[in-house]
């Protein structure tokens, strides 16, 4: 597969491909390209709804330019453990943060989970974050408040009395049981609707049409996550092909 920057006819080619309907994983065969560069090209200039090639293309020129100028500070990142290639994990943690960006993640909340995602211990404190995201320490607070709120993140202090951050196995169990909650809030208030507009109107209908459907879906929501919450304290098999374990049910 062809190294290097995306040139502008491979845009062009990929945002015909987008307006063929075609997947990612086509368009990269096209180009001779990963699938992950195609993914990453799309998420981070505007969408599969909104890409054009030559937005993108001079965008990526801004970005070009901004990190030659940044290249003293990047020099500051900490070393690599367990001999992983720096430029392969910068490559993907660009994929995972556009790719969060894409599930409706503000940047700088998705550039923090990426940064947790990808830390070994699974915990940052805020001095780490700053320095691993060029950022500052207002712009560290308010991100960790929003994933917070969300169930994303949780703080615990360490042995130096720090505050850390930290996504465990836990954290993506409790953020599903938070959203099937949320859903659930919506049916109430939805329901709430159908006395007010009448129940024979079809306003009210809708509503209570939408309302058994946020229902249906919170409680799969709910049993799934109870189904597979052993999965994320499942250790991974010695050998690289073996099939995964199921999940007991505890339903």
């Amino acid at each position: 597969m062809p190294g290097g920057r995306l040139t502008q006819q491979e845009r062009q080619q990929i945002a015909l491909g987008m307006a063929d309907g075609l997947a990612y994983a086509e368009i990269a065969r096209r180009l001779d390209r990963p699938t992950s560069t195609v993914t990453r090209e799309v998420m981070r200039n505007g969408g599969p709804t909104a890409y054009r090639a030559d937005l993108a293309h001079r965008a990526t020129e801004r970005r070009a330019t901004r990190r030659r100028q940044a290249a003293p500070r990047e020099s500051q990142a900490p070393a690599q453990a367990h001999g992983r290639d720096p430029e392969a994990v910068r490559e993907y943690e660009e994929v995972l943060t556009t790719v969060l960006i894409g599930t409706g993640t503000p940047k700088m909340m998705a550039r923090v989970l990426t940064c947790l995602y990808t830390t070994d211990a699974g915990s940052l404190t805020a001095s780490e974050l700053v320095q691993r995201l060029q950022v500052s320490p207002a712009s560290i607070s308010k991100a960790i408040a929003f994933l917070e709120s969300q169930g994303l993140v949780r703080r615990e202090r360490d042995e130096r009395r720090r505050e850390r951050y930290v996504v465990d196995d836990d954290v993506w169990y409790q953020s599903m049981i938070a959203s099937a909650r949320g859903t659930t809030y919506f049916a109430e208030a939805a329901r709430q609707g159908v006395s007010v507009l009448g129940p024979d109107t079809p306003a009210a209908q809708r509503l209570e049409n939408i309302a058994r459907f946020v229902d249906f879906v919170s409680e799969s929501i709910t049993r799934a996550a109870e189904q597979a919450r052993d999965l994320l304290y499942t250790k991974p098999e010695t050998t690289p092909d073996s099939p995964a374990t199921p999940p007991s049910d505890h339903g």
